[in-house]
């Protein structure tokens, strides 16, 4: 029982991170990345050789043919909400990895927004500092419209179905549960860059 309710505790915790790093994923900064169409993505063997620093454990690049090609960096110990503002790079959510998954961050003028050129069936590839390979497929593509999208607090309206989630549910829906992948970022409309966000979710290939 008290495994559980620190469990809760850390999901809480988390996600109210989770609403305070997404009401900022939109803010505008000027740059171009590898796998937003402008520029040819690597050949999948150089670039993992480009991001592999011999750490076993440390996630160090994702890789969708035809989509993206980004190295992956960690978010400090002490800000779970930190994102990188290098175009050209994902940052893991450190709070996902709690719960043995893996969740990928980006703003959606940088590198994220080769993230809404994913689609269900991409297969993603994740690369390690040794040079492990994990093999995934992505399963679906989730929208939400952020209901204050200026506010920690906000509530998500499901742009897919009648369903409204607060961000505690959100976090749970898309970072615990069974392994998988979450790439996230903001979704830009009607002038505000913060308007909704974007989810896909990649599991296990078999």
């Amino acid at each position: 029982m008290a495994h559980t309710n620190r469990t809760l505790r850390i999901t809480l915790n988390a996600s109210l991170l989770l609403a305070i790093l997404i009401s900022v994923l939109g803010n505008p900064i000027i740059a171009g990345a590898l796998g937003n169409g402008n520029t040819p993505l690597p050949k999948f063997a150089d670039f993992s050789k480009t991001v592999q620093n011999g750490e076993a454990s440390a996630l160090r690049g994702v890789y969708v043919p035809d989509v993206l090609a980004l190295p992956v960096i960690q978010q400090p110990a002490s800000n779970a909400g930190y994102v990188s503002l290098d175009d050209g790079k994902a940052t893991q959510f450190s709070l996902a990895a709690k719960f043995g998954n893996i969740g990928l961050l980006a703003h959606n003028h940088l590198a994220g927004k080769s993230f809404s050129q994913l689609a269900v069936g991409n297969e993603v590839r994740l690369v390690y500092g040794n040079g492990k390979i994990e093999y995934f497929v992505i399963k679906e593509v989730l929208q939400f419209q952020a209901l204050q999208p200026t506010s920690p607090y906000s509530t998500f309206h499901n742009l897919n179905k009648d369903e409204t989630l607060t961000a505690e549910q959100m976090f749970k829906r898309v970072y615990v549960g069974d392994r998988h992948v979450t790439f996230q970022t903001c979704i830009a409309k009607n002038g505000v860059s913060s308007w909704g966000r974007l989810f896909v979710i990649a599991v296990p290939k078999p």
